[in-house]
C-alpha cells in the first residue's frame, strides 16, 4: 500500500465520506481516507431506533466527552460519531437544511460562495426525496430522504395545535416559506425502507472499491505533519506510521476533533499550545473557540393514548423487534421525531425563532435517563435557533489520547436567556390548545409548579442539554481572525483545509448533519475547481 496520497481525508464522518466520493471520481488521484472508529456494520446503525443503544458512553461507535454547560449547571455527556458514516450514522436521521437567511448572512460576513443561491444547490443536488422535485427539492441525488408517514392521531393533534398558534401545516417542513415564516407536519428524515440512510450509504459505500481510494478504519491520527509552514502529512498511532500527502489535508473530524487536532498540530493560541510544549506553527487564538450548540429542552407529557412507550419494554418490544425484522415497519423504524417544525414563539416575531421536535414516548423518571416510561407519554422538545452564547474547545495536554476541555457557556447571552423563557412558554401554550384536549392528561416534567422565568430558567440549566448540533470551532470568515478563510483553507499555513460544521461562522437554524453534507458537496468544488451543476437562484 503506497504511503504518498493527493489527498488524506481525516474523519469518516457526513462531510469525509461526501469527500471521498467526490474527489477519488476523478481516477487520477490517489485518496485517503482515515476514521478512528469502526465500520457501520453493526446491526444497530441500520436499524433506526438502535441509537436508543448506539448513543450510550462506552459504546465503540462514539466519542464521548464531558462537557462544562455553563455557570450554575452540572456537567454533562456529549456523544459523536466514531465509526464509518461518523454522527449520520448514530443520530436521529432528522433532516433539517437550515433557513437561506443563515447562509445569506454567511455571505453577507464575507464568506462569499456560501449564500443560499450556492448552498441550496448543494440540497438539491444531494436528495432524492420522497416528496419529488422541486426548485428547492431534489430527486436522483445520493442521498434518500424520506417523510413520516402521515395518519397518526397524536401527532396530527399536535399539528393542529401548533396550527393553532399560527404554525401552518405543511407537507415539507425544509421548505423556504416554513423555515421562512413557520410551519409544522410530520418530519422529514435520512430513513429508507425502514432502515437508516447515512452519508456512508449515499455516498461512500457506492464508491468503496475504488482503485483510488483506500480506507482505513480503526486508525486515530495524532497529529498533522509539517515542513516548514505546508502540510505534508499526517501521523497515525498504529506504530507510529506515517502517511504523506501531495495536495490537501482535508480535516473533517468534527467540531471538537478538529480544533482539538489542529491544536496538538501546533495551529491555535500559542497561550495554549506553549505551556503543552507543542511547537507552534502558526499562533491562531480563534481555534477552538465561537463554540455555538442549540440548547435543548424537552417537556414531557401524560397522555391517553397514542403513545409508543408500550413498544419498547416486555412483549411490547418483541413485537416491534418482530415487525422490524420481519417486514420493517414499525416504531422500530421511526426517526428521533414523528413530527415537528419551525414556530415563532412571539407572532410579532418576522421569522420563526426556534425548531420542535415531536416524539411518541416519554423518558421514566426525571426525562434525563435513557428509560422508556411504561405509562403512555409524550415528549415535546425543541431549542431556540440562533443561540448568541459562545463555548470553547481546548487541549489539555500534548498527548492525543486526552481529551480536550470543553466549555459550551449555555445560557451566557442574554438574548439566549430571554429565547429559552419565550419557548418554554410556547410550550405551555401548545399543550393547551383545544386540538390536544383529548389527549393530554399531565404534565410530567419538569412540572406545572413551574411558573415564573427565574424557575423557567432554573429549569433550562437542569433539563438543557446538548441537541449533539456543536460547531463552529475553526470557523471560516473574511476577517484575518478567522481560522479560516472562504475556502476553508487554514490561514498562514498551506495543503491544509477543514471540511465539518467546524466552519459555519454561525449556527444554522436547525439540525447539523444535512449542512455538514452540503458544506463537503461545495468545498468538493472548491477544491477541485469545478461546479456541479448551474446555480437555480
Amino acid at each position: 500500500m503506497s504511503t504518498i496520497y493527493d489527498y488524506i481525508i481525516i474523519g469518516a464522518g457526513s462531510a469525509g465520506c461526501v469527500l471521498a466520493n467526490r474527489l477519488s471520481a476523478d481516477p487520477k488521484v490517489s485518496v485517503l481516507l482515515i476514521e478512528s472508529g469502526p465500520d457501520h456494520t453493526s446491526p444497530l446503525i441500520a436499524m433506526p431506533r438502535g441509537i436508543g443503544k448506539l448513543l450510550n458512553p462506552g459504546n465503540p461507535h462514539v466519542w464521548n466527552y464531558q462537557a462544562e454547560r455553563g455557570e450554575g449547571m452540572a456537567s454533562e455527556q456529549w456523544l459523536k460519531g466514531r465509526t464509518i458514516g461518523g454522527s449520520s450514522s448514530v443520530n436521529g436521521m432528522v433532516y433539517v437544511r437550515g433557513a437561506p437567511a443563515d447562509y445569506d448572512g454567511w455571505e453577507a460576513q464575507g464568506c462569499v460562495g456560501w449564500g443560499w443561491a450556492d448552498m441550496g444547490r448543494q440540497f438539491v443536488a444531494l436528495e432524492d426525496h420522497q416528496l419529488g422535485k422541486s426548485q428547492w427539492r431534489g430527486v436522483g441525488g445520493p442521498l434518500k430522504v424520506t417523510v413520516h408517514p402521515a395518519g397518526d392521531a397524536l401527532c396530527d393533534a399536535v399539528i393542529s395545535a401548533a396550527g393553532e398558534l399560527g404554525a401552518a401545516r405543511t407537507d415539507d417542513t425544509n421548505h423556504v416559506d416554513s423555515v421562512r415564516q413557520g410551519g409544522f407536519g410530520y418530519q422529514p428524515q435520512t430513513t429508507w425502507n425502514g432502515q437508516r440512510f447515512s452519508a456512508a450509504k449515499a455516498f461512500l459505500d457506492p464508491v468503496r472499491l475504488r482503485l483510488n481510494l483506500t480506507v482505513m478504519t480503526g486508525t486515530d491520527v495524532q497529529r498533522i505533519e509539517f515542513n516548514g509552514r505546508r502540510a505534508i502529512g499526517v501521523q497515525i498511532r498504529a506504530g507510529k506510521a506515517r502517511f504523506q500527502v501531495r495536495r490537501e489535508v482535508l480535516l473533517c473530524a468534527g467540531a471538537i476533533e478538529s480544533p482539538k487536532l489542529l491544536q496538538l498540530s501546533g495551529i491555535g493560541p500559542a497561550s495554549v499550545l506553549e505551556p503543552l510544549g507543542i511547537a507552534v506553527v502558526q499562533d491562531a487564538p480563534e481555534v477552538g473557540r465561537n463554540l455555538r450548540e442549540h440548547v435543548y429542552m424537552a417537556m414531557q407529557y401524560r397522555v391517553t393514548r397514542g403513545s409508543f412507550n408500550h413498544c419498547f419494554h416486555g412483549l411490547g418490544l418483541l413485537g416491534a423487534l418482530g415487525q422490524y425484522f420481519l417486514r420493517k415497519k414499525g416504531p422500530m423504524t421511526h426517526a428521533a421525531h414523528e413530527a415537528g417544525g419551525f414556530i415563532k414563539t412571539r407572532p410579532e416575531l418576522e421569522q420563526p425563532d426556534a425548531q420542535i421536535g415531536v416524539s411518541l414516548y416519554s423518558m421514566d423518571g426525571d426525562g434525563n435517563k435513557v428509560e422508556i416510561d411504561k405509562q403512555p407519554g409524550l415528549t415535546i422538545g425543541g431549542y431556540f435557533l440562533r443561540p448568541q452564547s459562545q463555548g470553547e474547545v481546548r487541549i489539555q495536554s500534548a498527548d492525543p489520547s486526552v481529551p480536550p476541555q470543553i466549555n459550551a457557556r449555555y445560557l451566557s447571552a442574554e438574548i439566549d436567556r430571554t429565547s429559552a423563557v419565550a419557548l418554554f412558554r410556547w410550550f405551555r401554550r401548545l399543550a393547551a390548545q383545544t386540538a390536544l384536549k383529548p389527549f393530554i392528561v399531565k404534565e410530567l416534567t419538569p412540572g406545572p409548579q413551574v411558573q415564573s422565568d427565574e424557575q423557567i430558567l432554573a429549569a433550562f440549566r437542569h433539563y438543557g442539554q446538548t441537541a449533539f448540533h456543536v460547531s463552529g470551532t475553526c470557523r471560516m470568515g473574511a476577517d484575518s481572525a478567522s481560522v479560516l478563510d472562504p475556502q476553508l483553507r487554514v490561514r498562514g499555513v498551506e495543503g491544509l483545509r477543514v471540511v465539518d460544521t467546524s466552519v459555519m461562522p454561525c449556527l444554522v437554524s436547525g439540525n447539523t448533519n444535512a449542512p455538514a453534507m452540503a458544506i463537503a458537496m461545495r468545498a468538493a468544488e472548491l477544491i477541485t475547481g469545478t461546479l456541479s451543476g448551474a446555480s437555480t437562484a
